[in-house]
């Protein structure tokens, strides 16, 4: 069974950083493109950023762009998120995400596995 288990949330001011990672229980792992979603309360849950399969592909969505990067040890069957500058507008929980292939999908319905979330507050 695929687990995905997100860790290195917490509380931070505004202009900080923070590093998320996300370890997967995933053989395969490497065939495996991995995004970032982020949630916030009475919001939908949306894209942050992904990485293709290869490592060499990226998409972030605008306004983390410059500030935040994700990357990937596939050896360690981990992904992480840089996240840097913070704003208090990047409060939210961060969930990472799997999908099989060799795209790098950025909606939500494309991903098949999901880790349970980890919360992130940036304070002004």
């Amino acid at each position: 069974q695929v687990q995905l288990v997100e860790s290195g949330g917490g509380l931070v001011q505004a202009g900080g950083s923070l590093r998320l990672s996300c370890g997967a229980s995933i053989r395969t792992f490497s065939g495996y493109a991995v995004g970032w979603f982020r949630q916030a309360p009475g919001k939908e849950r949306d894209f942050v950023a992904a990485l293709d399969r290869s490592g060499g592909n990226t998409f972030y969505e605008d306004s983390v762009k410059g500030r935040f990067t994700i990357s990937r040890d596939n050896a360690k069957t981990t992904v992480y998120l840089q996240m840097n500058s913070l704003r208090p507008e990047d409060t939210a929980i961060y969930y990472c995400a799997a999908k099989w292939g060799y795209d790098l999908p950025q909606a939500v319905r494309e991903y098949q596995y999901w880790g349970q979330g980890t919360q992130v507050t940036v304070s002004s």
